[in-house]
Formats: structure tokens, C-alpha cells, sequence
């Protein structure tokens, strides 16, 4: 058994203000896209540079902390709905936690389309070129996850586990380190490497789609499901579930990429 750092959430405290990991880890994660995206040559082609990559990294911050809220109550606490809606503030109480990775690839995607339809831009092409980016985000909140002991894993006696401050006395793997390498630094070393490739507009999304989440769905069988849902059917976490749900639906664009580029074809 390894034990566990046990590092101070807050990163920086200043009277009322505290600065905390996590949130740093966010802000670490737009500003390696930011240079990520302008270093690929399809972003040059279509001007996708300086400002106007700055712009669209604050539609897709605001677009992402909006969606993954939104995502959190939906799809989390469900069971709470009409509580949400007997208080309102709730909904946005971002500080309170509970983010959802799914709801915010959802209001990415609808930031990223406002963005693109705004500045008369591919959507597809300006998708592409983040969603390579996006794993070095994903790593970093993972490392903050790990850091603020939450999201744990499952009982393990695995050499490398950890007994977590919020965990009980139970020795556990930590997931979010094997997330953090597998959502993070792999993903992102695949879709690198691929994007180099001549690949119609859209398929760097298709292709973050389904291997993030083949990748998660792996992952979270590591990971303890959320005591206030267990396993769907039985079988799932909510985030697997969610995981199948994507995996299907780039399955879905990449079959609309062939017919778009079928009907193109003199």
C-alpha cells in the first residue's frame, strides 16, 4: 500500500478567496489549448490564430462550466430534480461540486458551434482542432480530482493503493491517477499523432469520441459508482452508461461524414 500525499486543496488562500488546485488545473488546461490549437496547421488554414483562438476558448470555458453543471444535475441527481427547481441558485452552485464530463463536452459542442457559425468558421475543422487538445484538460482534472480525495475507486489490495482521508479506513485504487493517465496523457499522445494524418473534417471528433469513451468505460470499473445511483441495470456506472452513449454517437457522425463526403464525390 502507498500512502496517500494528502495535499491541501486550496492552492492559495487570501482572506475570503480561496484558490484551489482544481480550479487551477481548469484554467493550466484552456491555456494548453489555446497554444495546442494554433500549433496545427488545418487551425492556420482557417485562421483559427491569435484573438480569435482566444475567443473561442472562452466560448468553450463558458460553454464547458455551464454544460457540466447542467450535465451534473441531469444526469446525477436526477432523483433531486424538483429540488433543483424549488431553488434555482442551485443549479449554478458550482462551488458546492458535482461536474459532469459528458454534460460539458455537450455545452462545448454548442459553444463551439455559436463560435463558429459567429465567425464564419468550419465547425468541423474548429472542432477537430480542439478535441486533440482536450485531453491535456481532461489529465490535469483528474490530478485535481486525486489531489481533492473525491471521485475514488473501488476496495483494492493492489500493492499502489491508497487509503483515502474520505474514503474510510479501506484501501482503494486510485483511479483518478489511472484516469489521469488514460484520459490524459494517452488519449492525447493518440489523437496527436493521428491528427497529422490527411482525415476529412470531423474525424478528430469521431475519433476523441470513441476512444475517450472506450477508454473511461475501462476505467471505471476501477472506480466506485455514485453511492446515490450504484450500478444501472445492474451492471454500469451512470458513467459507463454515458460512455456507450457516446461511443454510439461517433458512430452516428462518422457515418454522416461518409455520406456528406459520398454525395460530394463527382
Amino acid at each position: 500500500m502507498i500512502p496517500y500525499p494528502n495535499i491541501n486543496p486550496d492552492l492559495l488562500v487570501i482572506g475570503p478567496v480561496h484558490i484551489r488546485w482544481y480550479g487551477v488545473m481548469y484554467v493550466l488546461g484552456f491555456v494548453a489549448s489555446y497554444f495546442l490549437i494554433q500549433k496545427q496547421e488545418r487551425s492556420r488554414e482557417i485562421g483559427l490564430t491569435g484573438t480569435t483562438a482566444q475567443d473561442l476558448v472562452f466560448y468553450l470555458a463558458i460553454g464547458l462550466i455551464v454544460g457540466a453543471r447542467l450535465g451534473y444535475v441531469l444526469f446525477y441527481q436526477y432523483g433531486a430534480l424538483g429540488e433543483y427547481l424549488k431553488n434555482p441558485l442551485e443549479i449554478i452552485a458550482t462551488w458546492r461540486g458535482g461536474m459532469s464530463f459528458h454534460g460539458g463536452l455537450i455545452g462545448a459542442v454548442i459553444a463551439g458551434l455559436l463560435f463558429s457559425r459567429r465567425r464564419k468558421l468550419p465547425f468541423l475543422a474548429v472542432a477537430d482542432s480542439t478535441a486533440v487538445t482536450v485531453p491535456i484538460g481532461l489529465g490535469l482534472g483528474r490530478i485535481g480530482n486525486f489531489i481533492n480525495a473525491e471521485l475514488l475507486g473501488r476496495p483494492s489490495n493492489v500493492p499502489w493503493a491508497m487509503i483515502f482521508p474520505t474514503g474510510g479506513p479501506v484501501p482503494r485504487h486510485p483511479s483518478q491517477l489511472y484516469e489521469a493517465a488514460g484520459e490524459g496523457l494517452v488519449l492525447f499522445i493518440l489523437l496527436w499523432t493521428l491528427r497529422q494524418r490527411p482525415f476529412q473534417d470531423g474525424t478528430m471528433l469521431v475519433f476523441f469520441m470513441l476512444f475517450y469513451g472506450i477508454i473511461r468505460f475501462f476505467l471505471e470499473f476501477f472506480r466506485e459508482p455514485d453511492p446515490h445511483i450504484g450500478f444501472l441495470f445492474g451492471l454500469f456506472t451512470m458513467g459507463q452508461v454515458l460512455c456507450l452513449t457516446m461511443i454510439a454517437g461517433s458512430g452516428l457522425l462518422y457515418l454522416c461524414l461518409r455520406q456528406v463526403a459520398s454525395m460530394r464525390k463527382p
